[in-house]
Formats: structure tokens, C-alpha cells, sequence
């Protein structure tokens, strides 16, 4: 790998099948798993196989599945799901941000960035913040494609796999293996993390998430990540108040 950003004359296929290469890692494995979670949860709530499959492809991202089968499971109206579903997802603006500009050059074609951004979510992030860096920038997008593609297909085919055999699955390890992604992801950014603020607003939201719970339960998360991040980017702006001085 540590040679790839020399590799620019290699064709753009072999950039893309590194891409998809890159998929079946220990993160991928971890999302394999949450996925077959996901399968057996949306046929308990009486989501068809191929409505299974449509939200794996088209939502792509787990949270907003689970949300949009619990608004399905309880009879919201399709306002209702459509609303819940955009601000789960809402999450992932930051990660879009992030990553866009590690794939974009000069000549990179905005219509290329927006159907890139489809493929975003936590294990695809993770993976392409990770080694993006050692790919060339004119074949980022190229890899990342690759990478986002086979996430994609790979688990269509495994909740369509799964939902045939999902009775047989305990409910307790349905909802064990749907946590393996949270918790994979939670550890990814404690250790990713480059300044302390990070660490900070990480252990704010973990301590005010259960808070709000039951306080604000309808606005629990949004209310602690919001209180966490401010909290944690004031401590960083007055430590580098301290360092100045």
C-alpha cells in the first residue's frame, strides 16, 4: 500500500478493484454483520424482501434503515418516515464535507462528487479517510467508487440472503450484531481523533446521551451532541487562548 501513490500509470480498473478490495476488511466484515442484524429486524416488522433490498441500496445507511422500519412497524405517515429518515440522516453532512475535498481536483466533475456521496456512510468514511491519502488525488474518486460500490451490492445481496433465514435468528443476536457498527465506529474516531476537543465532545455525548434520554426524549441526541460539540470547541478555543499567552 505504502507504494500505491507512485502507481499512477496503473489503469483506473486496477484503482477501482483496490477500491473494492479495501470493502472485505475487519470494518467491512463489522458491517457485513450489522446488516444481517438489519435483515432480521425488517422482516420481524414485516418488510418485504425487496423492500429490504430497495432500502439497503437506495438509504445505504444503517441508522436511517432502522428508522425507517420503525416508522413503518408503527404506522407513520409517509410525511412522518420521510422526515425522520432526513434528519437521521443529516449526520452524515459533516462526513460528505470532510471527504469531498480528498477526492476533488480540477478536473473532478461535480455530478461524479454527488453520486459518490450516495456511498457515505460510517464504514466508508472511516475506510476512505484512512487510505485515501495513499492514492493518487486524480484516482481518488476512481478507488473510492470501488470501495462504495461493493459495500453497497455486497449487502443487498447479503440482507436478501439473510431475510430467507432470519426466523432462525435470535432476536438478542439481531440487536448484538446491529451495535457491531456504532461501536466499531465510536472506536475508530477515539482513535483517529487528532486533538483533544474530539476525545472531549466523544465523552460529553456519552454521558448526556442517556441524560437527555429522559429529559428530552424526542430530542435527546440532537440536544447532546449539540451541548458536547459546543463544550468541547470552547475548551479547545480557550486552551489555545492558553498557549498563546
Amino acid at each position: 500500500m505504502s507504494t500505491w501513490t507512485s502507481d499512477v500509470t496503473a489503469p483506473r480498473s486496477t484503482w477501482f478493484l483496490r477500491g473494492a478490495r479495501a470493502a472485505f476488511s475487519l470494518p467491512g466484515l463489522i458491517l457485513v454483520s450489522s446488516f444481517i442484524g438489519f435483515a432480521a429486524l425488517a422482516k420481524d416488522a414485516g418488510v418485504t424482501v425487496a423492500q429490504a433490498a430497495f432500502m439497503t441500496g437506495t438509504v445505504w445507511a444503517l441508522p436511517s434503515m432502522v428508522v425507517l422500519v420503525g416508522a413503518i412497524a408503527s404506522g407513520a405517515a409517509l410525511p412522518a418516515a420521510m422526515l425522520a429518515v432526513t434528519l437521521s440522516a443529516i449526520r452524515l453532512m459533516p462526513m460528505v464535507m470532510a471527504l469531498a475535498p480528498e477526492m476533488r481536483t480540477g478536473k473532478t466533475r461535480q455530478c461524479v462528487l454527488y453520486l459518490l456521496a450516495h456511498f457515505v456512510a460510517v464504514t466508508s468514511w472511516v475506510l476512505a479517510m484512512e487510505r485515501l491519502k495513499r492514492v493518487p488525488p486524480q484516482l481518488r474518486t476512481t478507488y473510492y467508487a470501488g470501495l462504495g460500490g461493493t459495500l453497497v451490492t455486497t449487502n443487498v445481496i447479503v440482507v436478501s440472503v439473510v431475510y430467507a433465514v432470519a426466523d432462525a435468528l435470535p432476536s438478542a443476536v439481531s440487536a448484538a450484531l446491529l451495535m457491531l457498527t456504532p461501536m466499531y465506529f465510536l472506536t475508530s474516531l477515539w482513535g483517529s481523533a487528532r486533538e483533544r476537543a474530539g476525545h472531549v465532545a466523544m465523552v460529553l455525548g456519552l454521558v448526556l446521551g442517556p441524560v437527555f434520554h429522559i429529559v428530552l426524549p424526542q430530542i435527546d441526541l440532537l440536544v447532546a451532541g449539540l451541548i458536547g460539540g459546543t463544550v468541547a470547541y470552547g475548551l479547545q478555543l480557550w486552551r489555545r487562548k492558553v498557549r498563546a499567552a
